[in-house]
């Protein structure tokens, strides 16, 4: 088994082919059904920092506040009140956290280039949030892991991400032009990983899921 061939997220080997264009080649798990970029078309960490420094977001920027109130609102009506979470890739400008902040809820931050307090990863939180962050993961799962062992019985993790149908819609989709996003999950691939946890899994619209710990 090569780490060309091993899939991040449940490290079954043999990955297959499932597209390419011309800048990547991308492969499939016959286990979890990830798609996945093989680490030789990884950008360096320095590469991937000048990336995301071209983002323009903004934490009062209307358009990018409703964006991730597809997951914040959905999420803050599952919590009590005064719950504790973790805004987990937050970026730069954190408007998540701004927004659950506003709604009495306590935000911890954590970004492995723009917020990289490690301190925060030692706590456990009622609920972790992940918005557009687990497709850029090169070991999805062993952050998803580690994101899971954080959040308390009953807690609720919330993931924004884009999500695969199908091999000719992933040929065309824009998505995976972005050289950052090296990870691609699926229905089927949150339905394996939340069967393996016990997790009650929610589908909100076509790019959120709530995963609610036992």
């Amino acid at each position: 088994m090569t780490a060309e061939m091993q899939c991040p997220l449940c490290a079954a080997s043999g990955g297959v082919a499932f597209c390419s264009d011309r800048r990547r080649s991308y492969l499939r798990c016959g286990i979890c059904s990830l798609v996945f970029v093989p680490p030789r078309f990884h950008l360096s960490r320095e590469a991937e920092r000048a990336e995301y420094d071209l983002h323009q977001n903004r934490v009062d920027d209307p358009g990018y506040r409703r964006f991730l109130s597809r997951l914040a609102l959905p999420l803050a009506r599952r919590l009590t009140p005064g719950a504790r979470g973790l805004d987990f890739g937050c970026g730069p400008a954190p408007a998540l956290a701004s927004l659950l902040r506003d709604r009495g809820f306590d935000l911890a931050l954590y970004d492995s280039f723009y917020e990289p307090d490690e301190g925060v990863l030692q706590g456990d939180y009622d609920f972790i949030c992940a918005t557009e962050v687990v497709e850029h993961l090169h070991a999805p799962g062993a952050v998803l892991e580690t994101l899971w062992g954080l959040l308390r019985p009953g807690g609720v993790l919330g993931v924004m991400t884009k999500l695969v149908l199908d091999r000719e819609a992933f040929s065309r989709w824009h998505y995976k032009n972005d050289p950052t996003h090296v990870c691609f999950f699926s229905e089927a691939t949150w339905r394996w990983w939340a069967s393996r946890r016990g997790a009650d899994l929610e589908f909100i619209g076509a790019d959120v899921m709530l995963l609610a710990k036992p």
